[in-house]
């Protein structure tokens, strides 16, 4: 297992559209993303300089990545 990098949102965000997302809306500091093909899984970013290391664990499961392959696409 890899350790995750220190990332802000808006890196996170980036390495996600290459992985398929799209940015649907933004809600305050949380951006929201959609995938653009089915299933549309939704995830919510926060739009922060530092993503705490438990949120970007969370959000790469959520989009249903291993770290390797999350990695990769930074």
């Amino acid at each position: 297992m890899s350790l995750l990098p220190v990332l802000s949102g808006r890196d996170a965000v980036n390495a996600l559209e290459r992985a398929g997302y799209a940015v649907d809306h933004q809600t305050g500091s949380h951006i929201i993303l959609r995938h653009v093909e089915p299933p549309y899984r939704r995830v919510t970013i926060p739009n922060h300089k530092k993503l705490a290391k438990g949120t970007l664990r969370s959000i790469i499961r959520q989009v249903g990545l291993t770290v390797d392959d999350f990695i990769g696409l930074l």
